[in-house]
């Protein structure tokens, strides 16, 4: 591979790990190619955000195929993670610290299937108030931290699958398949409300979107290893 090669545009599938933000997985690509390559310049960026808390599959697109990221982020996305009910938190994971505590005692198996059904399909989802979404040309995440109530309005996203893969109370296991700009988070949090309790994301990775599986993905540690060779 060719500094020109980069410039015309790449795909380079990363494994985002634990605790990085998207962000700092372009900036760290981006100035590994640089390096290489001793390329003043080069465009890098991420078809689809995941949160710091999340790992998983990131698709990068270098130089001339950054103008096809919209094409890729509108594809299907599939996740797999565990929902924690009997409590929840502001943030809807454990970026923020538990707010509210639930007994989980009553809650069958049979209970949680069926609440599948209810976020199955088309449905209305309010995106987390610790989101990046703006407002008014402001982070929400900005707001919350700050205390401030902002009205969020829902938004139309679409679940093709929603499956609960164990359960170990007061853990789920799921997997998910769903369109853009689903937020799991929000989906833990209603799936918790649903079933008449609390819930909120505790584990996070992305496995697909459309196409691009995260077992074909790279490591940062391997894309270091190859670019400082």
């Amino acid at each position: 591979m060719t500094a020109e090669d980069y410039r015309n545009g790449q795909l380079i599938l990363v494994d985002k790990p634990l605790e990085w933000t998207s962000f700092q997985v372009v900036n760290k690509v981006r100035w590994l190619i640089r390096q290489k390559f001793g390329i003043k310049k080069l465009k890098v960026g991420h078809a689809g955000t995941l949160d710091p808390l999340a790992t998983g599959l990131l698709v990068l697109c270098t130089g001339k195929f950054t103008k096809k990221i919209d094409t890729y982020q509108a594809r299907e996305k599939e996740y797999t993670g565990t929902i924690t009910l009997g409590a929840t938190t502001p943030s809807y994971d454990l970026e923020t610290e538990i707010d509210k505590r639930f007994d989980t005692s009553g809650i069958s198996d049979e209970e949680i299937y069926r609440a599948t059904e209810q976020f199955t399909g088309e449905i209305q989802q309010k995106p987390p108030i610790f989101s990046a979404l703006k407002k008014d040309g402001k982070r929400m995440y900005d707001y919350a931290r700050e205390g401030k109530t902002v009205e969020i309005p829902t938004r139309t996203v679409v679940v093709s699958e929603f499956d609960i893969t164990r359960i170990e109370l007061p853990e789920l296991d799921f997997r998910v398949v769903c369109s853009k700009g689903t937020y799991i988070r929000s989906l833990a949090h209603d799936f918790g409300h649903a079933l008449k309790n609390g819930g909120h994301l505790s584990a996070l990775r992305r496995t697909r979107i459309g196409e691009f599986r995260v077992e074909d993905a790279r490591s940062i540690d391997s894309l270091i290893d190859e670019f400082s060779s």
